[in-house]
This record gives C-alpha cells, structure tokens and sequence, in this order.
C-alpha cells in the first residue's frame, strides 16, 4: 500500500514553473517528514526504497534517508509571571535537552530584555552548566515574541534546511517592545517550526502588555508546530517529553533533482502496509 501526503515547500517557493528540457540531474532537497504506523507509532525502520517522491507527476530519484538533527533554540520564561515556575522549567528544560540527542542546541531567556544564554555552536555539557546557573528575575515582564525573533535570527544565521524554536512561558501577558509586525516576520522568514508550552493556571488580569496567545497559536500552526496549553508546572516535563518523542522521530529525506527546478505540488509516499507521512516541508540543500 502506497500513502502519499501533500508537502508544503518551507524554504522554497513552491509555484515556480517547471524546470526546462535541457535542465540537468545534480541537485536534491530535503524533506522533513514523519511516518506513522495505522496506530500513530513512529515509524524509523525506513530507507531509501520505502519512500516515493513526485514532483508535479513526475517521480524523483531518493537518495537518503536520515534521522533529522537540525538546530533547536530553546526559550525560558524569566519574567516576574514565571517565578513560582521557574524551578519546574528549568528541570523540564534539563530534561529536553537530554533527550533531543547530538544536534545544535542553544537556550535563551524572555524575561525582561531577550538574550541567548549560550549559542548553538556550544558543546551540551556547557550549555547544561548555563541553564543550571540560570535564576529567574522577580521584576521583569515576560517578552516572548522579541525573544522568539531574536532566536529566529540567530537559527537564520545558520542557513540550516530545517530548525525549531521551543518556548516555555508562564505569562498570558506580553511586553516586547518596538512593533509587532517586524518580529512576526523575523520568525516566519526563519522557517523555523515553532513550538509552544504556555502555563495558563493563572491568566494575568492585570499589569501592561498585550496577550499574544492567539497570534503565537497561529504563528506555532502556520509552521506545523505544535502550541501546548498546560495548566500546572509540573506539566513542562510531560509536554517536551511529548515534543521530544515528536523530534526523535522525524526524518530527513534528501532526493535528486533537475538543477534550477523548483517544488511544485511535491507528494511524498511509503511503501508500508496502513502507515502515513505526515510531511513537515521540503527545502533546497
């Protein structure tokens, strides 16, 4: 049985015009996809004759299949909001990073002025040394958008195919500064897939800044991430540990293409009994 899925093109524009006749085979792209057997388990055992890939009709040659290890920026509430949660998202923050595997990783705080904490180039044992000396501030509002756009330009930066930036917030408030529009599109130009955890055990009835959780929702789908709502702070461990059994269990699948070609209507297939893809994008290597 063949299942096929419709592929967003993430880094590439996907209604471009086919390539020309004299167009030559000696580039790929990568896409970014989970197979799933018919009960929703992960699927890893998979290679390079499991998959199909068309583009526009036309089949395209694969050429590897790997688990992903793309560069995640990991984001702390450090706001006045998140104090009595701080402990909590510190331990579930640990936790995460234990269980990403070797790949880039680099945290950062949005209480008050945003800053990354350490970069992505850092080895894990000095970040983990980082995040255990992090302490909460008991002053500063929570700024999460300024602090998910200054970790969307530092994955840009990169130029990595593929990325993800994961949020821990305690505050329904927001006080980032400056305009909003231009940190929207400073995270939606990163293409990187947004995850959010947000406690709301307790909405803030009072104080200044604007509530972004409709926005951030929207920015987290728009990406095909995922947007958690959890109401306690004993909840953080158990949703990255659901987003940590996301990550592990995503593939990236490098194909051949004509040079100068671009997606179009890209669909991605296994040759697995009752399983499915559920495809996360494809960009240009």
């Amino acid at each position: 049985m063949l299942s096929l899925v419709f592929l967003l093109a993430v880094a590439a524009s996907a209604t471009a015009q086919p390539p020309a006749a004299d167009s030559q085979i000696g580039a790929s792209r990568v896409a970014l996809a989970t197979v799933l057997d018919p009960k929703n388990h992960p699927v890893l055992d998979v290679g390079i004759d499991d998959f199909v890939i068309q583009e526009a009709g036309t089949a395209r040659e694969v050429l590897s299949v790997r688990p992903a290890d793309y560069p995640i920026v990991l984001l702390l509430d450090t706001g006045i909001d998140a104090r009595g949660d701080f402990q909590m998202i510190r331990k579930a923050a640990a936790h995460f990073l234990e269980r990403v595997g070797q790949r880039p990783v680099a945290i950062g705080t949005f209480g008050g002025t945003p800053a990354l904490v350490s970069t992505l180039e850092e080895e894990r044992e000095a970040i983990l040394a980082k995040l255990e000396a992090l302490d909460a501030p008991h002053n500063a509002p929570s700024s999460l958008l300024a602090g998910a756009a200054l970790a969307a330009d530092a994955i840009r930066k990169t130029g990595a195919l593929f990325s993800a930036i994961v949020v821990l917030s305690s505050s329904s408030l927001d006080a980032s500064g400056g305009a909003v529009d231009p940190m929207i599109a400073t995270i939606i130009d990163s293409n990187a897939i947004l995850h959010i955890v947000a406690n709301r055990a307790v909405q803030a009835t009072a104080g200044s800044g604007f509530r972004p959780a409709a926005m951030i929702r929207a920015l987290a789908e728009q990406s095909r991430g995922e947007y958690t709502t959890i109401y306690s702070a004993s909840s953080f461990q158990s949703a990255l540990d659901t987003l940590a059994d996301r990550l592990s269990s995503e593939l990236m699948i490098e194909y051949i293409v004509p040079v100068g070609s671009k997606p179009n209507d890209v669909k991605l297939g296994v040759r697995l009994a009752g399983a499915r893809v559920r495809g996360l994008g494809v960009a240009p290597k």
